[in-house]
């Protein structure tokens, strides 16, 4: 699995979110994970998610509020300098309105906005809109 558990995490929300399912479990999990849920849940796009058993294989259930519609995690992680971050969302994202990158930086796990704020580039994770 490596590398695409992220990707199979979010591509289970958004398959749960479009059969109008309430919560969604996830697993197995990683930090990475729970930092890119930290983000959606402070944007909105979810209610909120539970952290079980992080030590050991572990599943992260996510309570969701019908807002995502779509939610992709690049498996190429690709190194953004922070000048380059507003011209990349406006190439990835469909809509100038909404929509999130998601970032990972020295500075932790950002959101583009945060990243545009504190000035730091880093590696892309992946987006949510």
């Amino acid at each position: 699995m490596g590398r695409r558990i992220l990707n199979d995490a979010l591509r289970t929300m958004v398959n749960a979110e479009r059969r109008g399912k309430a919560t969604v479990e996830l697993n197995p999990i990683s930090t990475v994970i729970s930092s890119f849920l930290n983000i959606m849940k402070h944007r909105g796009y979810i209610k909120d998610f539970q952290v079980y058993d992080p030590h050991r294989v572990g599943r992260i259930t996510v309570q969701l509020q019908g807002r995502i519609n779509d939610c992709k995690a690049l498996t190429y992680r690709q190194d953004l300098k922070a000048r380059d971050v507003e011209a990349f969302r406006l190439r990835t994202l469909p809509t100038h309105q909404w929509g999130y990158v998601v970032i990972t930086t020295p500075d932790g796990v950002l959101d583009h906005e945060e990243a545009i704020r504190k000035n730091v580039g880093g590696q892309v994770l992946g987006y949510f809109h």
